[in-house]
Order: C-alpha cells, then sequence, then structure tokens
C-alpha cells in the first residue's frame, strides 16, 4: 500500500483535513492502537469538522458584520434594561424557527448593534446565512442597484437570506425610494425569515419616521407585532470605555 498516494488522492479529492491527519498518523506514528474502524471514524469526524469551520467562517464573512464580535464578551453588568435570560433565549435562535423578528431600541453607544451582531454571528455558527446592513448604506445600494438594472437580484439575495440585520435605522431620512424599498423587503421576508432591527429611534415614532401612512402602516404591521423587543437603556458603554 503506497500512504503518500493516498494522502495526494485525499487531497485532489479536497479531503485536506482527513488528509493531513492521515499523513500525520504515518509520519509520526499516531493512533497505532485505534481500530481501523474507531480511525476511520477519527478521519471522517476531523474532515467534517474541518468542513462546519470553514463554512461558519464564510458565512460570517459574507455576513458583512462592522466589527468582530462574540456573545462571550457581552456585558451584563452594567445597568442598562438588558436581561440575561431573556438574551440567551433570543441567542438560542427560536425565534429565527419561529419567523419572528427582533427589534433592538437604545440611545447611542447602549450596545444595539454589538447585540445584534453577536445574534447574527449565532445564526452563521448555526450556518443560517445571515446579512449585515447600516441602513443607510442598504438604501444607497438599492438606488445603486435600480440604476444598475441589479436590484430584482439584491432583493432576491436578501430574501434567500435566513437573516437579515438592519443597523442604525432611521439616522437619515427616508424618502419615497427608500420606503418602497424597505417595504419590497419586509414584504418578501414576511412570515418566511427573521429580521433585525436595531435603532436609536422608539417604535412609537417609525410611523412619522417612514412617513406615507399606507406604506407605513403596511411595514409597521408586517415587522412590529411580530417582533420581540429589546429596549436599552443608560449612558453609552463606549463612554464608559473611555472613562476607565
Amino acid at each position: 500500500m503506497n500512504e503518500h498516494n493516498t494522502v495526494e488522492k485525499m487531497r485532489r479529492m479536497r479531503m485536506n483535513a482527513m488528509a493531513n491527519l492521515y499523513h500525520r498518523s504515518i509520519t509520526e506514528h499516531l493512533y497505532q492502537d485505534y481500530s481501523l474502524d474507531d480511525f476511520l471514524a477519527l478521519m471522517v469526524d476531523t474532515e467534517w469538522e474541518n468542513r462546519q469551520s470553514r463554512n461558519i467562517e464564510n458565512l460570517v464573512q459574507r455576513a458583512g458584520f462592522k466589527q468582530a464580535v462574540s456573545a462571550a464578551d457581552i456585558d451584563y453588568q452594567t445597568r442598562r434594561n438588558l436581561d440575561k435570560t431573556t438574551l440567551e433565549r433570543l441567542l438560542g435562535l427560536n425565534f429565527m424557527h419561529n419567523k419572528e423578528n427582533l427589534i433592538i431600541t437604545g440611545p447611542t453607544g447602549s450596545g444595539k448593534s454589538f447585540l445584534a451582531q453577536c445574534i447574527g454571528v449565532k445564526a452563521c455558527q448555526m450556518l443560517s446565512r445571515t446579512i449585515y446592513y447600516n441602513t443607510a448604506r442598504f438604501f444607497d445600494l438599492a438606488k445603486l442597484a435600480r440604476l444598475e438594472g441589479t436590484y430584482a437580484k439584491l432583493i432576491k439575495r436578501i430574501q434567500k437570506a435566513q437573516l437579515l440585520i438592519l443597523d442604525d435605522f432611521g439616522l437619515v431620512t427616508i424618502d419615497q425610494a427608500a420606503r418602497n424599498v424597505l417595504l419590497d423587503v419586509i414584504e418578501e421576508r414576511y412570515d418566511k425569515a427573521s429580521t433585525i432591527i436595531a435603532t436609536q429611534i422608539p417604535v412609537a415614532k417609525w410611523h412619522g419616521l417612514i412617513g406615507e401612512n399606507t406604506i407605513a402602516d403596511a411595514i409597521l404591521d408586517r415587522i412590529v407585532f411580530s417582533s420581540h423587543r429589546i429596549e436599552l437603556e443608560g449612558e453609552s458603554l463606549r463612554k464608559k470605555k473611555q472613562l476607565n
């Protein structure tokens, strides 16, 4: 048996993790006390875990998060009306299974974006396709897509995402074009996939923010009434870090 030929065949079949493990086993004389079945299971598990890890890395990269975050770094000590039990339940992603939404509100620096992205990363780790947008930039992207004739493609991509995160919602004026884009997105995702909206603007002010009563009613009806809420309070966490 030509072990090195076997390793090369594994690499050509893109079973790189399996090939590396097998190569180490024959060059370093590892796993000699393993049965054939146990060693085969080890190689398959190693390849599986490696591919899962790569899938997660690709999903996180393609999501477009603005910063590297981890749920392990969430601050539960600062008083900002953040209930640990509630957030851990949301991190369990059952709301995504139920095609429900999440609205995170609070003053600037209260950690809205961080929490939204933590949930987004967790979704990626569970192999759910996720997209993150700064809302103003998304509206600009949608306007450009209309000019270039790729708007339908953009909406289709968003439709396929199991989780959409719209961050900093309402920080810029929502004009007629943006209203139409927002309605298209919400309609396509209604009862099909989950959306997280992070914003400084209280939900009670959204109707006036969106403008045009008919469209505002349609958007709010589809997203607000099927949403979980996190309403953060308190001073900016960024200010707290600077003081420390």
